[in-house]
């Protein structure tokens, strides 16, 4: 038993990691109210900086996606750290707008670096044989790391003191425990390459994919675009209608999206890929309609079972989608076909939230709120029903 836990450990550290990188990313979330009173903005500036983080991701994997497999998995890890803290001190030493975009912007890269590299090195770390819970720590460090974020921020900023500063200092302290952290793991990569090795990789899709990837696809944008919304609008929604100020609420109400997301992701084992993702489709489609409803009615119940419903159906939807589209695609094609699916769902983080942004002014956040509910609605419903009409291969 010991020596089954010390051959854990490793596997568990890089998760842990992983878990602080993400929670870095979303940090921000419930304190964006309180930059608003003190740079003065707009709700459209709050999902432009809100959006500029994806920005930063889908250039990393577009350029740099396959770096580590290169030049080894604790370099980029390393570099994803540093892009992590300097992130954090654009948030401390900020004095005006421009330093959140730069913040979201170098948050932004950190995680490109981590999607890849950081599952990866996880699953490398895992004892032999074990791929298959390796992926459920990846999986759990991931999404569970995006959920800690605005709940550490939240709770911090609503009990503690300096509300805009002390959240960025603890996840400071964290980056370095991490960097001491990787300092201590191995290496996996054992043949590694010089940098220049590194290209970027263009958007690939081969035929024998494309009939899985347009379903897949569209179901990871409306996933990504439901938490894009949650995490950049809803504390303002909470604020406004529900008159709900307590900013430990406001960060339990996101985590809630993400740790639904990763219980969604686990249960692909038990559900299969081919029924995952049209479930998956339909529990986003409630989750819409339930987003729906408390902006209609003003119910904050009705907002807490939108982010545990839609959490779920995004972990469904995107780990299904994943598995389906890696398992249809030609080995020497696969990362090329994975990256792609990110890229997807990484522009629904980015542009369905700015749109939300510029109807706020002329509908009202609720107004705003319910024309992207009915537009990702289309497209999730659209993805279903090609699914019911040509499930994905049965899982083998």
């Amino acid at each position: 038993m010991d020596s089954d836990r010390r051959g854990w450990l490793p596997c568990l550290l890089g998760g842990a990691v992983f878990a602080v990188c993400m929670a870095g990313t979303t940090l921000p979330t419930p304190l964006y109210s309180l930059y608003q009173e003190k740079f003065d903005f707009s709700e459209l500036t709050v999902t432009v900086v809100y959006a500029v983080y994806a920005f930063g991701v889908i250039a990393v994997l577009l350029a740099a996606g396959n770096a580590s497999d290169a030049i080894g998995r604790r370099p980029v890890l390393l570099w994803g750290l540093g892009f992590a803290a300097a992130s954090a001190v654009c948030f401390l030493a900020a004095q005006g707008l421009g330093w959140l975009y730069v913040g979201r912007l170098l948050s932004g890269l950190s995680a490109g670096l981590f999607t890849g590299a950081a599952t990866a090195y996880v699953m490398d770390l895992a004892p032999r044989g074990a791929a298959a819970r390796a992926t459920l720590v990846a999986t759990a460090a991931n999404m569970g790391g995006l959920g800690c974020g605005p709940l550490l921020a939240g709770v911090l900023a609503q009990y503690a003191d300096w509300p805009l500063y002390l959240p960025f200092v603890v996840h400071l302290a964290l980056v370095a425990c991490s960097a001491a952290v990787l300092l201590w793991l191995p290496e996996t990569v054992r043949e590694r390459q010089p940098l220049r090795s590194v290209r970027p990789q263009r958007p690939s899709l081969p035929s024998q994919v494309r009939s899985v990837f347009a379903p897949a696809a569209i179901a990871s944008f409306v996933g990504f675009a439901l938490f894009g919304v949650f995490t950049s609008v809803s504390p303002a929604f909470l604020a406004q209608s529900l008159d709900v100020h307590n900013h430990a609420v406001s960060g339990l109400v996101v985590a809630l999206a993400f740790f639904a997301s990763t219980g969604g992701q686990l249960a692909v084992g038990r559900v299969g890929v081919s029924r995952s993702l049209p479930l998956g489709c339909a529990l986003l489609f409630a989750g819409l309609a339930l987003l729906a409803g408390a902006l209609r009615w003003d119910l904050l119940v009705l907002v807490v079972l939108a982010a545990v419903v839609g959490g779920v159906g995004q972990g469904l939807a995107f780990r299904g989608a994943l598995s389906a589209v890696a398992g249809a695609s030609p080995p020497e094609h696969r990362a090329a076909v994975i990256s792609t699916l990110f890229v997807v769902a990484y522009a629904g983080i980015s542009v369905p939230v700015i749109g939300v942004g510029l109807l706020t002014e002329p509908l009202g956040l609720e107004g705003a709120g319910l024309v992207f509910i009915a537009c990702m609605a289309v497209l999730v419903t659209t993805a279903a029903v090609y699914l019911l009409r040509r499930p994905v291969p049965t899982d083998k």
